[in-house]
């Protein structure tokens, strides 16, 4: 059944316009609210240095990527997973590959003519776009209300898909100011926290203005999070002056968030050899080093040279650098201290949002009828790697497609029959 009746979507990145465009296929007059100068600038900024837009890995190891939201997640990416997504973005004409990690690339890497094309083709259906409207919440008489330059408009749709991301990276748009206004209306919402995120580590001034912007490559990071279960991960990170960031941190980044917020800080045991076992490395470093000096028998003998050597520095006094079985004891497992997440506006996503009990099975809040969130702005994280995009994608899509329902059921013919909104 089309449906003529009028639906707003405030926001404009990947889960908002993938729920204008399933409401515009149903028939649906849609109109695109969103507070930026232009739609999709975080989307626009995460694939500057090449867009991932998903994940090409087996299905069981993708879905557990979400931890514990995966039960939520999984039947809307049950419909619109990778496959499905890799496929809707070749319908923009946009080719895609896999790369050696299995992430899924566009071949010209860049998000902008991603975009461009699925704008292009979201106005010929008959999108209306307004920028510039910062939406701060409803009149008495359920009106949307929003702050333009030409000062306040008002707004009162049929439906309303609200997709206004998390709290990470502010400027772009994706600033929390929604929190207060749900909370208000009574929608349970669980506190942001930064996800994907650096950490803090009190570092020696020497350490941190010699190494600071340098790379830790190859090393296994084992913790054991807060909950007692071990997690094991293998990668790389990046030393800052601040702490460490990075690929390897960013997928741990959960268990040592949480961790620090039950404990007070959390010990990572670095693995600075992987591939030896601490025999090996006990029998290397014990080997007589003769004339050479400290540095360049580690270097020769366990490849331990550059940050990673600061790093053992940092961890041992000048006197257990003497000891071998100490200095290979801490090689296979350096204790890093993390004390404290990074600030949620650096991070690349948030965690917390709407409570998944909040909604109904539609993405629709239960304290407000006709109401669907969808995106970040939901209670769930995951690393990167396209599985926050595509969670996104996923979900904008399926709460299009209960805002269309809820139109349809709203448009239905005296008999009560009802047309289901097309996959």
């Amino acid at each position: 059944m089309a449906v003529a009746a009028r639906a707003a979507i405030i926001g404009g990145g990947p889960a908002g316009l993938m729920a204008a465009e399933v409401l515009l296929a149903g028939g649906a007059q849609v109109d695109v609210y969103d507070a930026m100068p232009s739609v999709g600038r975080k989307f626009l900024l995460a694939g500057k240095g090449g867009l991932n837009i998903t994940h090409a890995e087996f299905a069981e190891k993708f879905l557990s990527r979400y931890g514990e939201r995966r039960a939520q997640l999984a039947p809307l990416l049950a419909t619109f997973g990778a496959e499905p997504l890799r496929a809707w973005v070749h319908g923009l004409g946009i080719e895609t590959f896999v790369g050696t990690s299995q992430r899924v690339f566009p071949k010209e890497m860049k998000a902008a003519p991603l975009l461009r094309a699925w704008l292009h083709r979201l106005r010929a259906a008959g999108a209306r776009i307004h920028v510039r409207h910062r939406w701060t919440g409803w009149t008495e008489d359920g009106e949307l209300r929003f702050v333009t330059p030409q000062g306040e408009h008002l707004v009162q749709p049929r439906c309303t898909v609200l997709a206004l991301g998390g709290g990470s990276w502010a400027r772009l748009g994706s600033d929390g100011a929604w929190v207060p206004l749900l909370v208000a209306r009574s929608v349970p919402v669980v506190p942001l926290a930064p996800s994907n995120c650096g950490f803090e580590v009190a570092w020696s001034a020497h350490f941190r203005d010699r190494h600071g912007g340098q790379p830790v490559k190859a090393v296994v990071a084992t913790l054991t999070d807060a909950r007692g279960a071990l997690q094991h991960r293998q990668g790389e990170f990046m030393i800052t002056r601040y702490g460490v960031e990075g690929s390897l941190i960013y997928a741990l980044s959960a268990a040592l968030r949480d961790t620090i917020a039950a404990q007070g800080s959390v010990v990572l045991n670095l693995d600075l050899a992987p591939g030896k076992d601490l025999a090996r490395v006990t029998a290397e470093v014990a080997h007589p080093r003769g004339s050479r000096s400290l540095a360049s028998h580690l270097q020769s003998r366990v490849d331990i040279a550059g940050v990673k050597a600061g790093l053992l520095r940092e961890a041992l006094s000048a006197a257990e650098m003497n000891d071998p079985q100490r200095v290979a004891a801490t090689i296979k497992a350096l204790p890093l201290r993390l004390i404290a997440p990074r600030p949620l506006n650096e991070a690349i996503s948030s965690a917390g949002g709407v409570a998944f009990e909040a909604l109904d099975e539609n993405l629709m809040l239960r304290a407000l009828p006709g109401v669907f969130c969808a995106g970040e702005m939901l209670d769930w994280e995951a690393p990167t790697g396209g599985y926050l995009l595509t969670a996104c994608f996923a979900s904008g899509r399926a709460a299009g497609r209960g805002a269309l329902a809820w139109l349809a059921a709203r448009n239905a013919p005296a008999n009560g029959a009802l047309t289901s909104p097309a996959d």
